[in-house]
């Protein structure tokens, strides 16, 4: 099964919930994404997902200066975002529990 596909349809969940535990900037978004096994999440998909939630008012931006470069443009959950992720949450643990039973069944 080609797991890009499935990383499309979580990626909001997984923004979502990288943010939950502290704000980040896109490459740091990524890398912690990275970090906790989503190996093939790419920059631009990430990039465009921030974009998207942001407009859709579920994410705060702010600026803030580095020093290892330009400034790096910080995202943050705000109250929609938090009612987001818990909605995305408790629909994906009811898929994922729906898809573990299956997935048992079929080897019985």
């Amino acid at each position: 099964m080609d797991s890009s596909q499935l990383l499309k349809g979580v990626l909001d969940l997984a923004v979502l919930a990288v943010l939950k535990e502290r704000d980040g900037y896109g490459y740091d978004i990524v890398r912690r994404l990275r970090e906790a096994g989503l190996h093939e999440v790419g920059d631009a998909s990430v990039y465009g997902t921030l974009r998207r939630l942001f407009k859709a008012g579920a994410l705060t931006s702010y600026v803030m200066a580095s020093d290892e470069g330009p400034h790096r443009k910080y995202y943050g959950l705000n109250e929609v975002g938090l009612s987001m992720y818990a909605a995305s949450a408790k629909t994906w643990s009811s898929f994922s529990e729906t898809m573990a039973s299956l997935l048992k069944e079929g080897q019985e």
